[in-house]
């Protein structure tokens, strides 16, 4: 027999519903189109023909798509690696007893709540003009100039910039492992003499290793994804040394004339970062189970 919906189940789908809607229509939808685009040659306005596989091979003798992703996979690995060792050493310390712990967790989270292009001209008028000013006064000479005017430091920089918004994330989500830990285990351990570093190793990190599971692959999608910081303070340059595949992707996809072809860029970046994660996943899963 047919069960009839009550009110409460109508009321929820009328509530999922629309929410439905907007995710196809804004998610789902330019998702689908831009998979179908992949196959033809439209250059964003205009009139296009379908020419099959050939924009996903010419992805792969394109020399600038693949230093894009050279540069994309160099500042991910470098930014991850950065953000969660500075996070976790946050985390242990804001954790600890200390005195105005509150305040001081809440100063450490603003640059969270500020936006990526927001933050990044801020940056870029420090790296330009402040820096330069104080490595002249100092006598510095590799600091006298912008870092983001020459290729080997133009990256650092943004490194820095979107470490230094990041880290505040990561921080929080450690805190949050590190309070899932009971105090017995710390007690047990003290007992075994076991304090500093031996106590963090066999301890304090196997316990909190989903949440670093968690962070470094939240952290490897989303330094993966950099576009705000490129945008900001380097536009790619200099010579594209910094050009990131999200940068690529908007720049020419949306007024270089390549929609079609930079959409076939997009669904194999896509396939990229899915591949990763799971990856990630998969990887830090048996290690979880291990420990």
């Amino acid at each position: 027999m047919k069960k009839k919906m009550n009110d409460r189940e109508r009321t929820f789908l009328l509530i999922t519903i629309p929410v439905l809607a907007l995710f196809f229509c804004f998610n789902t939808l330019p998702l689908i189109k831009g998979f179908i685009y992949s196959f033809t040659n439209f250059k964003g306005y205009g009139s296009y023909d379908y020419v099959g596989l050939r924009n996903y091979k010419d992805l792969f003798t394109d020399l600038r798509v693949g230093k894009s992703y050279l540069f994309t996979f160099k500042y991910a690995i470098v930014s991850t690696v950065v953000v969660n060792v500075i996070s976790l050493i946050l985390a242990l310390g804001l954790n600890a007893k200390i005195k105005a712990k509150s305040l001081l967790r809440g100063i450490y989270f603003i640059p969270n709540i500020l936006g990526g292009l927001v933050v990044g001209y801020i940056f870029s008028f420090f790296f330009t003009y402040i820096l330069p000013a104080a490595g002249k006064a100092a006598g510095i000479e590799w600091l006298s100039s912008s870092m983001l005017s020459r290729e080997n430091t133009a990256w650092i920089a943004i490194v820095i910039v979107g470490s230094w918004q990041a880290i505040a994330m990561n921080t929080i989500i450690y805190i949050s492992g590190l309070q899932t830990v009971p105090e017995d285990v710390y007690e047990a351990g003290a007992i075994d003499g076991a304090t500093g570093w031996t106590k963090f190793k066999n301890l304090t990190f196997p316990l909190i290793m989903p949440f670093f599971t968690i962070n470094m692959v939240l952290c490897m999608k989303n330094f993966m994804m950099v576009f705000d910081q490129i945008m900001a303070l380097t536009k790619g340059g200099p010579s594209q040394s910094t050009e990131s595949i999200s940068y690529l992707i908007y720049q020419n996809g949306m007024s270089g004339g390549q929609f079609g072809f930079q959409s076939a860029n997009a669904v194999v970046f896509f396939v990229v970062i899915v591949a990763i994660s799971a990856f990630q996943l998969r990887t830090m899963g048996k290690k979880e189970e291990q420990l």
